[in-house]
């Protein structure tokens, strides 16, 4: 049986059977080289998956574990179905704390996912069509299934069915954001963002289905123009961000509201325009305080800082710094949005090395992307890519022209089953500042790994 997410995995323990988590951890990198895989497992990794952190592994270590132990399945390994790892526990939470206690929030149903998605039959067929797809190709291709697919043959009423299918659309995107970046998603993102909001207009049976309704569209459109910014469309997510704070404004969402303003923040940053990500940021605490969710207000504590490190304030950066670790150490809520469960110390110490690389302390930088990529689970595999890239253009301005270059050969590894146009902009800015070094046999096999690729 699956291990469940609070305990730990004694089916994976007992496979290890006599050996040292660091012995096995070495009989897993042999039988990853037996079938052509790259992980880099150690005992910590192997602590992490028997202690229950780790509750499904990422592809490549699948591969691996199955061939270590044929006939067996995930499950038999005492690991989760992949599909349930992302976001339920805190859906489970935040049902659990609202029956015993008021929502702060003054909006009857300001989580996006309150009802239980397999109770509608509709949405759940939708779900194993859209999950069905072997590759990101595939499944963006049928993405528009989960919401109906097309907007000529929508109900005259959305029913709960439809509003599941909006939320269910949530999950899948960044389920495969996290397995293969954003570039193979975004244009197949668009119809179902169209029908979401169509559903929107047709109007629904009850009210709390249409506050369903509003609060899903707007996190659909938070996640399509978080597909479109992390492939290089800026004015894409923009509008996109835009229309899901409009959404927000509307229905009185603050949660939707503090999302918007979060990737409206990180947005404006990547864009150049610093003092507007601050405003962004202080914007979406303001929207965030009556929450109660410390990690959302650490996160935006973190896109203020950043904004202020593109100034050039290093103060106002440390002070929003200090506010990030504050909050952040209050450790999660029940009220934390299903959204933040990329949100981990992995995260923070990735956020926090963009902020000291703008103030140009490369060095330290490096120290903080160094942890971020150690600490993440590499079920995610696209912010492993994201945390690794970080180091290697981090050690390249460092001048550790070798070290740059191990991990810009990570990042490639990385890049066979992850899409990004921003971790390959990354990494091509590292192999420009690479050049110089490039009489460096170590420096020189990766220049030349990178332009093959």
């Amino acid at each position: 049986m699956a291990a469940s997410p609070h305990s730990p995995n004694s089916s994976f323990r007992r496979l290890r059977a006599q050996h040292s988590p660091a012995e096995f951890a070495a009989l897993v990198r042999r039988a990853a080289r037996e079938i052509g895989e790259t992980v880099s497992c150690d005992a910590r990794y192997i602590g992490r998956v028997e202690s229950g952190e780790i509750r499904c592994p990422n592809y490549a270590y699948e591969r691996v574990f199955l061939h270590m132990f044929p006939g067996r399945t995930l499950a038999d390994l005492g690991f989760s179905p992949r599909e349930t790892v992302r976001g339920r526990s805190a859906q489970r939470a935040l049902s659990a704390a609202s029956a015993s206690r008021p929502s702060p929030n003054p909006n009857p149903h300001p989580h996006p996912h309150p009802h239980p998605i397999h109770r509608y039959k509709e949405s759940d067929v939708l779900r194993r069509a859209f999950m069905a797809g072997g590759s990101a190709t595939v499944a963006a291709a049928t993405l528009s299934l989960t919401l109906l697919g097309d907007t000529r043959r929508l109900p005259s009423r959305a029913g709960e069915a439809e509003a599941a299918a909006v939320e269910d659309a949530v999950r899948q995107i960044r389920l495969l954001d996290d397995r293969h970046g954003a570039d193979a998603l975004y244009r197949r993102a668009a119809q179902p963002l169209r029908t979401a909001y169509a559903l929107l207009d047709a109007g629904a049976t009850r009210q709390s289905t249409e506050d369903r309704l509003h609060a899903g569209a707007g996190e659909l459109a938070v996640s399509v123009g978080w597909l479109a910014h992390d492939s290089g469309r800026f004015e894409d997510a923009r509008s996109h961000y835009a229309e899901a704070l409009a959404t927000a404004r509307v229905s009185g969402d603050a949660a939707l509201e503090a999302h918007a303003f979060s990737n409206m923040a990180f947005l404006a940053r990547d864009c150049g325009r610093p003092r507007e990500s601050v405003r962004a940021a202080q914007a979406g605490r303001l929207a965030a305080r009556p929450l109660g969710s410390p990690r959302l207000l650490s996160l935006l504590a973190l896109r203020e800082a950043g904004g202020w490190s593109g100034l050039g304030d290093r103060r106002a950066c440390e002070d929003a710094l200090a506010r990030a670790h504050t909050e952040f150490a209050r450790g999660a809520s029940p009220a934390d949005p299903e959204w933040m469960s990329f949100f981990g110390e992995a995260e923070l110490e990735s956020l926090e090395s963009r902020c000291w690389a703008a103030l140009g302390e490369h060095a330290r930088a490096a120290r903080h992307a160094r942890r971020a990529a150690d600490l993440q689970d590499p079920h995610f595999a696209r912010n492993v890519a994201l945390y690794t890239a970080e180091l290697a253009q981090d050690l390249a301005r460092a001048g550790a022209p070798d070290e740059a270059s191990w991990a810009g050969g990570r990042v490639l590894d990385l890049l066979t089953e992850v899409r990004s146009t921003r971790i390959r902009s990354m990494l091509a800015g590292t192999a420009r500042t690479l050049v110089p070094h490039q009489r460096s046999p170590r420096v020189g096999a990766f220049l030349a790994r990178h332009a093959e690729a």
